[in-house]
Order: structure tokens, then sequence, then C-alpha cells
């Protein structure tokens, strides 16, 4: 035995190489398949054995399905069976948790011999159990048809990769809840934006029938205006429940879409609408889409007064990383000495504007040294 001493701690040390390198390998994987495939190849090379298989339990059938392997019939993989009861070497470390040696199955008392192993010819067997806090997976193995001697030693490197790989199972199906809980999430914000929407346009129908019926001419006016910006936040809703994700939403595509229904409204002037593909949480869309809604129908109803025009949206990134969303015409401009700014002589219009430029970062801009009206915001890119 003195002179295999070098020869067994080399083996022991490259064993550990091996589990290090694999540790790093679980600790990125996104797919078990391939990890507990790439467990089997390095599991056989670690322990010099020609077979190593990754069993996984069927509870509904009390068995154990070689998932992954090295050294077995290719149509073994994913089809062959083992059994999970105590009379089985692996049976008896799933039901047990305790490692199993087998090293002369031939004359194994213990244990009854697989047939898939039998088949194989193989003659000696080591088995530790993959484990994880929602219970047993399977088992790990590690075959041989050759005599030798699986030793105690061994069931340490083979329970670190199984642990590794217990690990690895954990941290997926951990990650695999939280996206479907996000996922679930997500349908129903959206779900409950598509329901906003449809009860603000009940509130914008009622208010139609209220002006409608109403003979006072101010009276109609104050709740055409109120239904103008009930639908507006509707319409903002609309649009939000669209998006790809509610989670970041693509400033380009939202008002795209909300620039093309107002464009509807308006078929006589042009809507032009330049966003850059940057993306905003979702708390700034609804006051985006709301601010842009206000200005471009002021635009609608007074820039042009004789006749049709350009409106124009754009939204574009500064050299500092921020965002600049603006919304300018060619037309009639602001009155003399009118501050939109400024809250005693700005109408109800122009107040809403400022709130909502406030909550998207302000402050409000406009330009003088231009025909028409000229409106700049910058944007606090994080709500």
């Amino acid at each position: 035995m003195p002179e295999r001493a070098p020869e067994a701690l080399a083996l022991r040390l490259r064993q550990q190489a091996i589990l290090s390198d694999f540790g790093v390998e679980a600790l990125r994987a996104t797919e078990l398949l391939p990890l507990l495939q790439r467990a089997t190849e390095l599991c056989a090379e670690g322990m010099e054995a020609q077979f190593c298989k990754a069993l996984e339990y069927q509870p509904h059938q009390d068995c154990l399905l070689v998932c992954a392997g090295v050294g077995w019939a290719p149509e073994a993989i994913g089809t062959a069976i083992v059994g999970a009861d105590l009379a089985s070497p692996a049976g008896y470390a799933l039901k047990t948790g305790r490692p199993v040696i087998s090293n002369h199955l031939e004359n194994e008392t213990r244990f009854r011999t697989p047939k898939l192993m039998a088949d194989h010819g193989i003659r000696r067997a080591i088995n530790v159990l993959i484990a994880n806090r929602d219970g047993h997976y399977g088992v790990l193995e590690v075959d041989d048809t050759r005599v030798g001697q699986f030793e105690e030693a061994d069931i340490a490197f083979m329970q670190g990769f199984a642990n590794l790989v217990g690990g690895a199972i954990e941290r997926q199906r951990a990650e695999a809840r939280l996206k479907a809980a996000l996922e679930r999430q997500e349908l129903l914000s959206r779900e409950m934006s598509h329901r906003v929407k449809n009860s603000l346009a009940v509130v914008a129908g009622f208010l139609g029938l209220q002006a409608r019926g109403s003979d006072n001419a101010e009276v109609k006016a104050a709740l055409a205006d109120a239904r103008a910006r009930v639908d507006a936040v509707a319409q903002v809703h609309d649009q939000l429940w669209r998006q790809p994700s509610l989670e970041a939403i693509d400033v380009a595509g939202f008002l795209d879409a909300l620039c093309d229904r107002l464009q509807e409204s308006a078929p006589h002037h042009t809507l032009v609408c330049r966003a850059q593909p940057v993306s905003l949480p979702a708390d700034l869309a609804i006051p985006l889409g709301l601010f842009v809604n206000e200005l471009v129908t002021n635009a609608i109803k007074y820039a042009y007064p004789d006749g049709a025009g350009e409106i124009r949206v754009t939204v574009r990134e500064t050299d500092a990383g921020g965002l600049v969303l603006s919304v300018c015409d060619d037309g009639v401009g602001l009155p003399e000495g009118f501050d939109p700014t400024t809250p005693r002589s700005a109408s109800l219009g122009m107040r809403i504007v400022n709130s909502l430029a406030r909550q998207l970062g302000g402050p409000l801009t406009v330009a003088t040294d231009r025909p028409g009206a000229h409106f700049s915001l910058p944007i606090a890119t994080t709500a």
C-alpha cells in the first residue's frame, strides 16, 4: 500500500480540482439536463470509472429514471429505469439518504443487480443522494465493469457533486417560481390597466350624456373638456397594457401608438412623433402620456385657427444620459405676455401640464425665439 500513496494523493487532488471547476459551472447553469450530463462526465473522470449516471426519482411510478449519463447505451438515457425500493442500491440511497458502496455486485446479498447494470456487465457501484430543500431529487451513481475498490473517500467526492447539483436544482426551481410570479404579476397589471381603461371610458360616456342634456353652453363646454381628459387617461391606460413589457416601457412605441390615436381625431393636421428607443419605468408612462396628450390636444385646438399644420412630439437623449421631451408647432404661438408656467395666468389645461411636468422631473420651459409654441421638458429616468 505505501507505494500507492503518491498515486492516491494525486487522484484526490485531481478530484478536488474537478469538483472546484464544476462548482463554477453549477453556479452559472441555467438548464438542468446539460448540467447533469456534465456532472456525470466529470464524476466518471474523477473516479476513473467507465460509467456514471444521474437518476431522477419518479414518485408516481416509484422508480428512478436515467436522465443523464456516460458509458451507457445511447437509448438508455431518458428511457431506462431502476427500481427505487430498498432492494436496489440506488433505491436504498434514495430512501435512506445514506451512500451505498457495492464492490462485488455478483456476490451482493443486500441488493439485487438492476437489469440495466446487468446488461452492461457492471461489477461494482457507488451511489449518493441528490437532495435539496424541496426534497430528494434522485441519485448520482458511478459504476464499473472492472475489478477494483470504491472507497469511503470516493463518497466525499461524489457527494460534493451531488450537493452542487442539488443546489443548482434548488436555484433553478426558485428562479422558475420567481419568473412565474413576475409573469402573473405582469398579467394582473395588464388586466388592471385594461379594466381602468374600460371604467374610465364608461365615465367619459356619462359625461358626454350630461353635456348633451344641458342647455347651458358653459356647462356643455366644461363637461366636454372633462370628458376629453377622462378619455385621455383611458387612452393612456389602453396603450399601457398593450406594451410588450410593463416593467420598462419603450418610449418610442408608447408615444407612437398614442400619437396615432390623437392623429385619428385630427385628420387635417400632421402629427409627427420622433422618439428614440429608450425605456422608462411604467410609473412614469402615465404622466408622460397625459402630458403629451394635453399639449398635443391644445395644439390641435388652437395652433392653426385658419387651417391645418404640423405638430411634433420628440424625445431625445442628452449628453448627460437624461431625456428631453418636446411638443412643438409652427402655429400662431402663445398670447402676448402669457406665461404657461405661472399658475395665475395659466389655464386649467396648462396647470395640469405643469403638475404633470413636476411628476416627470421638470421644469417646463417654453421657447419664445421662434414661431409657434415650443414646450420642452427634461425627464427623470427613474420613477
